[in-house]
């Protein structure tokens, strides 16, 4: 199982009861760290922007590694909610992110949810889960190619963004208008071997996976993901399996 990165703090994770309606939901407020496993990452309970959640970021001990000051490595960093398990489903959440201080020059404020994470793996090895996200920075560069690679999937260990993009590029990101730092709603669908990505609520998809990696049947945890060099928020996750 993989182990915290930090001491887990005490206290209650929120959860909301759900309503008759969608009575299989699963809400967490994320109001405070408790219920919640580390890895690589640090989590603290905080007001943002007028809005109550938690603050994820790198944890030190890797944070002053050289080579990852460098952007040579990017360390898998993510907090993921103990005893729920999820397959298929409904995932949503707002979240916000930007680089953090200090940050390399290619840090874009990576922030996003990862799924069907397999927990029992080595902590110290690669992990294995499926997971969509944000690159807040690039939404509004001057760049065209990097405003289209403001949302993305991967699938570790095997697909890295960089994989996908190079043997499929195009095809697993895509544009989205999104401002660092700023609250924004996302909503992942997964049935089988199909997922998709909204962000805030439009009637369509921002991103279509029509071949989750881990396949039609995987299952496993749910985690607030970052990327290297990021510092960002997460509140009101809700899990509708």
């Amino acid at each position: 199982m993989i182990r915290p990165a930090t001491i887990l703090l005490f206290g209650v994770l929120s959860a909301v009861a759900p309503c008759a309606a969608v009575s299989q939901a699963r809400r967490y407020a994320l109001a405070t760290t408790a219920g919640l496993r580390l890895h690589n990452a640090t989590a603290e309970a905080v007001t943002f922007k007028g809005k109550r959640g938690l603050r994820l970021a790198v944890a030190p001990e890797v944070a002053r590694r050289p080579e990852y000051i460098a952007g040579q490595i990017e360390p898998e960093a993510f907090a993921w909610i103990e005893g729920l398990g999820f397959s298929n489903g409904v995932i949503e959440a707002e979240v916000a992110g930007s680089p953090g201080a200090g940050a390399f020059p290619g840090a874009r404020g990576f922030v996003g949810i990862a799924f069907r994470l397999q927990t029992e793996h080595n902590p110290d090895g690669p992990q294995t889960y499926d997971a969509f996200y944000l690159r807040p920075t690039n939404a509004r560069a001057d760049d065209q190619e990097r405003r289209n690679h403001s949302a993305q999937y991967i699938s570790h260990p095997d697909w890295t963004w960089s994989r996908l993009r190079r043997e499929t590029p195009s095809r697993y990101e895509v544009y989205v208008d999104l401002l660092p730092d700023t609250w924004t709603k996302i909503r992942i669908e997964v049935r089988g071997a199909q997922a998709r990505l909204y962000v805030r609520d439009p009637p369509q998809p921002v991103l279509i996976v029509n071949d989750v990696k881990s396949g039609a049947s995987a299952t496993g945890a749910v985690a607030l993901w970052i990327g290297p060099g990021t510092v960002a928020y997460f509140r009101n996750l809700v899990v509708t399996p």
